[in-house]
C-alpha cells in the first residue's frame, strides 16, 4: 500500500514538494517571501505551476545558520499554513526540527513533518508517534552551524544508509511505521562535493528503505562547484539533479522552481511509464 501525504499518493511517479521559506536568511529563497503578501503570492504560482505539496520552513538551515525562538518560528509558519488551507486541498508539509512547531503546524493544516534533524529529538519522536503523520527523516552530519566543517565518511552511502536505519529503528521502537517514513540522504548537509556526487550516483539504494524517498539538491552549493554558477544561475544543475532523481526511482524531489521541474519530471515520468 502506498504512502499518502495528504491527497498525494507515492506510486511509483516522481512527484514535486515546492519550497516555501518564510526566513530573512535562506540560502537562495531568503527574504523574498518573509512578507505575508510575497509568501501568498508565491504558494499561488507554486500551485498554478505544479506543485503536488509545499513545505513551509521558518527556520534557516543553510551552512552556519543558528536557531529561532519556537515562537518567532510559529509566527512565520502559522499564516502560510492557514492561507494555503482557505485556498487550496494541496498537501502541506511543515519543515522544523522543533516539536512544539511541528504540533502547532498540524493542528494548522499540514500533513506531513520534514525533520532535518533526523528524528534525533525525543520530543519530536513522541509526537509523530502520537499524530501517527508521515515523517520525512533526513540524514545531517553535524548541525547547521558546524555541518561543513570538514564532513567525513568511512563509505559515504553506507554510512547514511546505516544512519537513517538506526533513526527508522529508533522511530518503530516509538510506534511509528516504517511505511509512514520518507527518508532524505540529505544532500549538502554535512557533505563535500563528493560525497553529494556519491548519493546522486547511488539515489536508488535508499528506495527500499522505509515509505519513500525525497531528494532535495535545488540550486544547492555542489551545483556551484560544479558550474561555476552562483545559487540565481543554478537553474540546470538543479533540473539535472532532479532528472536524476527521477530516474532512479525516488518519489519526491524538494525544489525551488516549480514551473521548470514540473516539465523536466513530466518527461521523466511518461519515459518511465512506457519503459
Amino acid at each position: 500500500m502506498s504512502l499518502a501525504l495528504g491527497k498525494l499518493k507515492l506510486d511509483g511517479k516522481c512527484h514535486i514538494m515546492g519550497i516555501l521559506n518564510v526566513t530573512p536568511d535562506s540560502f537562495y529563497d531568503g527574504g523574498w517571501h518573509f512578507d505575508s503578501v510575497n509568501a501568498q503570492k508565491r504558494i499561488e504560482e507554486m500551485i498554478a505551476e505544479g506543485a503536488e505539496i509545499i513545505d513551509i520552513g521558518g527556520e534557516s538551515t543553510r551552512p552556519g545558520s543558528k536557531p529561532v525562538s519556537v515562537k518567532e518560528e510559529l509566527e512565520r509558519v502559522i499564516p502560510a499554513i492557514e492561507f494555503i488551507k482557505n485556498i487550496s486541498d494541496i498537501p502541506i508539509s511543515i519543515d522544523t526540527q522543533k516539536a512544539e512547531v511541528a504540533r502547532k503546524a498540524v493542528e494548522a493544516g499540514a500533513c506531513v513533518v520534514n525533520d532535518v534533524g533526523g528524528l534525533r529529538n525525543n520530543d519530536m519522536i513522541s509526537l509523530i508517534s502520537e499524530l501517527q503523520i508521515p515523517v520525512i527523516i533526513m540524514h545531517m552530519q553535524g548541525t547547521p552551524e558546524n555541518m561543513q566543517k570538514n564532513p567525513q565518511y568511512a563509505d559515504t552511502v553506507q554510512d547514511i544508509k546505516n544512519w537513517l536505519e538506526e533513526r527508522i529503528n529508533a522511530a518503530e521502537m516509538a510506534g511509528i511505521k516504517r511505511s509512514n517514513i520518507i527518508v532524505d540522504p540529505g544532500i549538502g548537509f554535512g557533505k563535500n562535493l563528493k560525497h553529494n556526487l556519491e548519493i546522486l550516483g547511488s539515489l536508488n539504494e535508499f528506495n527500499d528503505m522505509a515509505g519513500g524517498v525525497l531528494l532535495g539538491a535545488s540550486r544547492k552549493s555542489f551545483i556551484g562547484f560544479l558550474t561555476g554558477a552562483d545559487d540565481s544561475d543554478r537553474l540546470t544543475g538543479s533540473l539535472a539533479s532532479a532528472m536524476i532523481g527521477a530516474t532512479a526511482g525516488i518519489d519526491l524531489v524538494r525544489v525551488h522552481d516549480v514551473k521548470e521541474t514540473r516539465k523536466a519530471i513530466d518527461t521523466i515520468n511518461a519515459f518511465n511509464y512506457v519503459k
